[in-house]
């Protein structure tokens, strides 16, 4: 019978992340000597090369890639055993990940993490920003506890509990010397020819202006991409393009910046922004977050499925 313990598992997981001897040893808070001897004892063990070794490269095998499913899946469960643990106590400890779009608006996120510090110092959370529909995608397979989304009206995220957090319309984002600048509300077909700054084409955030577009039978151009919004309203401050974007984010970044206008549109995008999590068995650390944020009848905790109670209105 093959003895695998969980720091083996540390150390290839760390090993198979960082692909350097060096940074896995001092992501494991250990000399490299006995990262290596360790790994290098689990592969005689096993009767298999789990990395193929060079002097300037370190990469899986195929028996490597394969292995490290089941490592990861052995410490999420291992660390979840600790979690609830605890949890029967009445302590929460565990790890949170968390996914948040680069334009959520709908919660103040640095202060909602500030509100759950207060109440569960020994979580350690982790964040990450990125597209809707990529971070729905890891809430569903398990490597994100939780999400703030955007998405089209009339779309919802997909085999995961959702709440709708808020409904949002865009605005014209000009420069400030355009001649749209001072509009009381603009058409789509009105600004349908100016050239546009906008998120890649694909994304959940680029989609709500061009399904808009398209339902109202207009095509327009495209004439720049950008990941960020940032980068977006700099482009329409040099006279490059103009921009849709929700009002929730961009007001507060308009006020401060004079380069820029904001104009409402008539028939324009909306959005509406998401909590999402697991339906399957949310962890202690995720159900304290919905808490903290108000969310009620969570799975797991009996009741029915995603509610926002009376404290979610209050503090989002």
């Amino acid at each position: 019978m093959v003895g695998v313990d969980l720091q083996q598992l540390r150390y290839v997981v760390a090993l198979a992340e960082t692909r350097n001897f060096t940074r896995a040893a001092e992501r494991c808070f250990v000399v490299q000597s006995s990262l290596s001897h360790r790994i290098a004892g689990l592969e005689r063990e096993l009767g298999v090369k789990l990395f193929a070794r060079s002097s300037r490269r370190v990469e899986l095998t195929s028996a490597g890639a394969a292995f490290l499913v089941g490592a990861r899946e052995c410490l999420a469960a291992a660390e979840r055993a600790v979690a609830d643990a605890a949890a029967a106590t009445g302590v929460v400890r565990g790890r949170l990940a968390v996914g948040v779009i680069v334009t959520a608006a709908a919660v103040d996120v640095p202060e909602v993490l500030r509100r759950y510090r207060a109440r569960h110092p020994d979580v350690r959370v982790v964040l990450r920003s990125g597209r809707s529909d990529d971070l729905v995608a890891q809430v569903r397979q398990g490597e994100l506890d939780l999400a703030f989304l955007g998405l089209p009206e009339g779309e919802r995220p997909s085999g995961v509990e959702a709440v709708a957090l808020d409904h949002d319309e865009h605005v014209l984002v000009v420069p400030a010397g355009h001649r749209l600048a001072g509009a009381a509300r603009v058409p789509l077909a009105e600004i349908a020819g100016e050239p546009f700054v906008d998120f890649a084409a694909g994304t959940p955030a680029r989609a709500q202006s061009d399904q808009a577009f398209a339902a109202a039978g207009l095509v327009r151009d495209v004439a720049y991409e950008a990941g960020v919004v940032e980068l977006i309203t700099r482009l329409v401050a040099r006279g490059l393009g103009v921009a849709l974007l929700p009002s929730a984010y961009i007001r507060p970044m308009a006020a401060d910046d004079p380069g820029l206008a904001l104009v409402p549109v008539a028939g324009g995008p909306r959005r509406v922004e998401y909590l999402a999590w697991s339906r399957f068995n949310p962890s202690p650390a995720t159900r304290a977050m919905l808490d903290v944020l108000g969310v009620r009848d969570v799975p797991g905790a009996g009741g029915s499925r995603g509610r926002p109670g009376t404290a979610a209105r209050s503090s989002i």
